[in-house]
């Protein structure tokens, strides 16, 4: 059968068009992902050096305390962050799901927080949790001059601070997502549930929830891979301090790059990062591989 020449032009027109977008995931993504998994196993620098120490590199990383500081702080921060996201994002997905007045100012507001940067957010977080002019020397203006609001200058306590910030600025994106999923149930689910007299609340658990199920993996990994990058809030807030008590991986690896001038050692704490970044989308990928399998099969 022979080919059509407009159907030929019409797909050597599509493929030259996805050229660059190839040429940008081969050298811009996958180029430096190799080219750093060769620095980190190299004894370079300032500079790039052809010296192979193996995995050396790592061996140094995960010796040093600093490092498993930060590894601490971003387990610590990821839980209490996707874990309230989750969790205020779904309330406030709810509420504004009952129709309720000004249901598209209310979207505004809640999602606004999103549309800033998250250094402007630092920043006015690291302000408002100021104990010299901040929510503590508010309130002790007020009268109340026990009260202590210090948690931003306190070591066991400052990644806490910045949980709050985070989780203030992500859950409108977390409520928008699951309203749409929420939207796109079916109305009549809720006249049968009213019918046979089931709770709200069992509603939500037993039916909406397992529903909402791609819109909440969705939402999962978008926080995971935030938490990962973790860097410009702890910057703007805290500087990584007091010390180094709110140390986190992109801080270490950004030190190492710029401050330190050890590109090997800031390269091997990329890697593992990434590699943590593939760990969490593994099992997503594989779940939804075999559920449009399912679906071919039907």
């Amino acid at each position: 059968m022979k080919a059509n020449p407009k159907q030929l032009l019409r797909s050597l027109v599509t493929w030259t068009a996805l050229l660059p977008m190839v040429a940008t995931v081969l050298v811009a993504y996958l180029g430096t992902v190799l080219w750093s998994l060769k620095v980190s196993m190299s004894n370079s620098r300032t500079f790039p050096s052809d010296e192979f120490v193996g995995l050396a590199q790592y061996e140094r990383l995960f010796n040093n305390d600093r490092w498993l500081l930060s590894l601490e702080n971003l387990a610590l921060y990821g839980v209490l962050f996707i874990a309230a996201c989750m969790l205020i994002g779904f309330l406030l997905a709810v509420f504004i799901d009952q129709e309720v007045m000004a249901e598209g100012a209310l979207r505004t507001i809640f999602l606004y927080p999103y549309a800033m940067s998250f250094v402007a957010t630092g920043l006015v977080w690291q302000w408002l949790l100021n104990p010299g002019n901040g929510i503590q020397q508010a309130v002790r203006q007020m009268g109340f001059e026990d009260f202590t609001f210090d948690w931003i200058i306190d070591q066991n306590k400052v990644m806490y601070t910045i949980v709050i910030a985070s989780v203030w600025q992500a859950s409108g994106l977390v409520m928008a997502l699951l309203l749409a999923g929420l939207r796109g149930i079916d109305g009549e689910i809720w006249k049968a549930a009213r019918i046979d007299g089931i709770p709200t609340w069992r509603v939500y658990v037993s039916i909406v929830l397992p529903m909402l199920g791609p819109s909440i993996a969705t939402v999962f990994i978008l926080l995971s891979t935030a938490v990962i990058k973790l860097f410009d809030a702890v910057v703007s807030m805290t500087q990584g301090g007091p010390g180094t008590a709110s140390e986190v991986p992109a801080k270490f690896i950004m030190d190492h790059l710029f401050g330190r001038a050890n590109i090997a050692l800031a390269s091997a704490g990329s890697i593992v990062l990434l590699l943590t970044v593939l760990a969490l989308l593994a099992p997503l990928l594989y779940v939804r591989s075999r559920a449009n399998a399912a679906g071919g099969d039907k």
